[in-house]
């Protein structure tokens, strides 16, 4: 990345999955690759860039935090 992205949407489209998994590793494991711990704010920035991704570029079953519900029966949350 040369430019620094001007929106979530540019920087998640900017995004490689390797960029992907990395930042899903960092929130896994609380620390970025040089063992640094990540903030509570850049667990929530890596949180949010994550999901954006997910939703961009996975199925839905791949997700992060998706719910298998199939075999479950409905619920009074499913309304």
């Amino acid at each position: 990345m040369t430019e620094k992205p001007n929106s979530w949407q540019a920087l998640v489209a900017s995004m490689t999955p390797e960029i992907h998994q990395s930042l899903k590793t960092a929130i896994e494991i609380g620390k970025w690759p040089n063992g640094d711990r990540l903030s509570s704010e850049q667990l929530e920035h890596c949180l949010q860039a994550v999901i954006a991704y997910d939703e961009l570029y996975l199925p839905q079953t791949e997700r992060t935090a998706w719910i298998n519900k199939d075999g479950l029966g409905k619920s009074h949350c499913d309304d």
